[in-house]
């Protein structure tokens, strides 16, 4: 089989990049096209994609396109929704997208059962019938979790706070450092908090020490251990350990093999996200996400929104040698939308070898990074305006704004406007003659993604388009999405490490720098 690089679009798209290297080639001369911004742009639903402010013409697109079939992404598509066994490395499917398959049509009676007994324990809290030790109804959660059983459900509630739909507290708790969880909890009753100990396996370092923390700090207010059962709900595939925990196994509710963690927030590790919004209004988020899986499957590469989104990373990497990349949401709602972001990309195709287990012959996946636009502005962006590195740029917006308060319609108008002005300026730069550090160059690409407005709905369309556009990815780079071989090590070297610093043992088998390190620590504990 040929590699990415063997194939005859790569080579044809690697003299076509050439034209976008000239030393007076202008990014904003291709508008000199009438209908350039018709001709590169798309919509699904209530969402815009703009990608017209790119080193892209209708001959590279189309060209970009062949490369896509001939890395059979249309065929990859099909298996994955098909349930195959695509997370080669661990011979498991990847079968997030059927989370969203609405429950009428949806094959997967677990799936159905789970929602249904999410649905019981989100009423339950919301009237009060659940109960802590003292017989006071539920008033704080604490969903303790680590990756993406926590960056996913934790990005959502921050996006939708405004759709809550009870006056619960929710926290969430992921580093191990002391001071994350014990600083939410000097502000919270034993009585009336609940704990959701969010882990597939169950064993994850991090989030075992915290639970044991919560556990502890329980039951140092409770006369009896039996009482503990109201206060834990933990969400795992390992029941056995949950249950060893002392978690009552009513309160288990599943996650499956098939589910990769930084794809899980549609499965019951969404549930703070259902406690915050009901039900009715999670089922919304997977609709959307659902929309986004039906575009993806059934619609033309030329005219797919996460396709097109994903040849544009691959032909930035491939040919103009980017090693960055940024996301820029122009919403205060969607400030943790980069950090999900970086798990979900970098995780994902942070990869040096194919399938076949064979090192890439090109860039991969690049840094990912980003924030909440207006800061930004005044932080990194004088790297995105005159900075050396290529960067391309996706920006966020929502054209709707959901704030009824004084003044939000003018003010959202003034974030529009920020938005719009700094695509436009990266694009078109300006020259200062004589004065060369006033000089902005321009010809830095970005797309712009314009939502009609925040809603679960759309919530869920745009987590599901960066999820398909980096599946998209890694088809053309044929490497292996689902796992993260790379997390591991370093856990293990951290179990014989804090041996080492616990045992005050005569340190072996340790480089000198580590050891010294760890000696260091003995020396200077107070």
């Amino acid at each position: 089989m040929a590699t990415l690089t063997e194939t005859s679009a790569w080579k044809n798209l690697q003299n076509l990049s050439d034209e976008f290297k000239q030393e007076n080639f202008r990014l904003v001369n291709l508008f000199s096209e009438k209908n350039r911004f018709k001709s590169f742009s798309l919509t699904h639903e209530g969402l815009l994609l703009d990608f017209s402010k790119n080193f892209i013409t209708s001959e590279s697109l189309k060209t970009l396109i062949e490369l896509a079939e001939e890395c059979q992404l249309p065929a990859a598509i099909k298996a994955m929704f098909a349930g195959k066994k695509i997370n080669y490395s661990e011979d498991r499917a990847a079968l997030h997208t059927a989370l969203r398959i609405p429950e009428k049509d949806n094959p997967h009676f677990e799936i159905v059962n789970c929602l249904k007994k999410m649905d019981d324990i989100v009423s339950t809290i919301h009237l009060g019938a659940w109960k802590g030790y003292n017989g006071k109804p539920i008033r704080d959660v604490v969903n303790i979790g680590i990756g993406g059983s926590d960056l996913g459900p934790s990005m959502v509630c921050e996006a939708l706070i405004d759709f809550s739909v009870s006056d619960l507290n929710l926290h969430f708790v992921s580093n191990v450092d002391p001071a994350h969880l014990n600083g939410i909890l000097k502000n919270l009753v034993p009585a009336t908090t609940l704990f959701i100990i969010a882990s597939k396996s169950f064993t994850t370092i991090e989030t075992q020490l915290n639970a044991e923390t919560a556990k502890t700090w329980l039951l140092s207010g409770m006369e009896s251990t039996d009482l503990i059962k109201n206060h834990f709900i933990a969400v795992t595939s390992n029941i056995d350990a949950a249950r060893e925990f002392g978690v009552e196994e009513t309160n288990v509710l599943p996650i499956w093999e098939w589910v990769g963690g930084r794809f899980s927030l549609w499965s019951a590790i969404g549930l703070p996200i259902a406690l915050l919004v009901g039900m009715p209004q999670f089922r919304e988020l997977l609709a959307g996400a659902h929309s986004m899986d039906e575009h993806f499957q059934s619609t033309e590469l030329n005219e797919n929104l996460p396709v097109i989104m994903a040849l544009l990373s691959i032909w930035y990497s491939g040919f103009f040698d980017c090693h960055s990349s940024a996301i820029v949401p122009y919403s205060q709602y969607l400030k943790e939308f980069p950090s999900f972001s970086q798990q979900l990309y970098m995780e994902s195709l942070g990869k040096r070898v194919d399938i076949h287990g064979r090192e890439i012959q090109t860039n991969s996946a690049e840094v990912l990074w980003g924030t909440v636009g207006t800061s930004g502005q005044h932080s990194y962006f004088q790297l995105l305006h005159q900075g050396t590195e290529f960067i391309p740029v996706d920006f966020i917006a929502f054209i709707n704004t959901i704030d009824k308060s004084l003044n939000a319609l003018e003010r959202h108008q003034h974030l529009l406007a920020n938005c719009f002005s700094q695509s436009l300026a990266l694009m078109s730069g300006k020259p200062a003659s004589g004065q060369a550090s006033r000089s902005i160059p321009g010809n830095k690409p970005s797309n712009t993604l314009l939502i009609s407005q925040l809603n679960p709905h759309n919530l869920g369309c745009l987590i599901a388009l960066y999820e398909h556009k980096t599946f998209a990815q890694s088809v053309i780079w044929n490497i292996n999405a689902f796992d993260q071989w790379g997390v591991e090590l370093g856990k293990e070297l951290s179990k014989n490490i804090l041996n080492e610093l616990q045992l005050e043992n005569s340190l072996k088998d340790i480089d000198q720098s580590t050891a010294a390190l760890i000696n260091f620590v003995r020396e200077s504990k107070t």
